[in-house]
């Protein structure tokens, strides 16, 4: 058997890890998604603030209203605390004071992925399983570190893309 490999960039690859993890701790796909996506987010907006390509914004520290959102709490997955809202259709993430659309999310992750995406997930979803959710929330992003596509360090690698090992993925189950 070939071995599978897919060349993607971080981002992609850490939402879909994400929304694994979120399934694994019980959401329900749609509320995974968009909680994957809000922990990617998150991950992009820190580093390109460390990288110094974001800056971090005038209202830091400041209470931004809801918009009639209604009780915001936390969800930590990954190891990041991502604001969620409770919807009629259930747990959203959210981002800029607004819910993240799941479905944007599912297609966000078919176009990146392609026709790798079931492989991918399936992979993902195995590693998951691996473990008891209770330590899955604790290991899910150090696995994440071990498994990401290599790209190189600093602004260069950047929205670069690397390799995405399958069969490593499967292996640390």
């Amino acid at each position: 058997m070939a071995k599978q490999v897919v060349s993607i960039n971080r981002a992609p690859v850490l939402t879909l890890w994400a929304a694994v993890v979120a399934e694994r701790l019980g959401f329900r796909s749609a509320e995974a998604l968009t909680l994957g996506k809000a922990v990617a987010g998150l991950n992009a907006q820190a580093k390109g603030r460390r990288l110094g390509i974001y800056r971090p914004g005038k209202e830091r520290g400041k209470k931004r209203p809801k918009g009639g959102l209604g009780e915001e709490f936390w969800v930590e997955i990954c190891g990041r605390p991502v604001p969620a809202i409770e919807t009629e259709n259930g747990v959203r993430a959210v981002v800029r004071d607004k819910p993240i659309d799941p479905d944007a999310v599912a297609t966000y992750l078919e176009k990146k992925f392609g026709e790798e995406l079931p492989a991918v997930r399936d992979a993902m979803r195995s590693l998951a399983k691996s473990y008891k959710p209770t330590e899955l929330a604790d290991a899910a992003y150090g696995l994440y570190e071990e498994f990401r596509p290599s790209i190189p360090a600093g602004k260069k690698g950047w929205g670069a893309k690397g390799d995405l090992d399958l069969d490593f993925i499967r292996s640390l189950g």
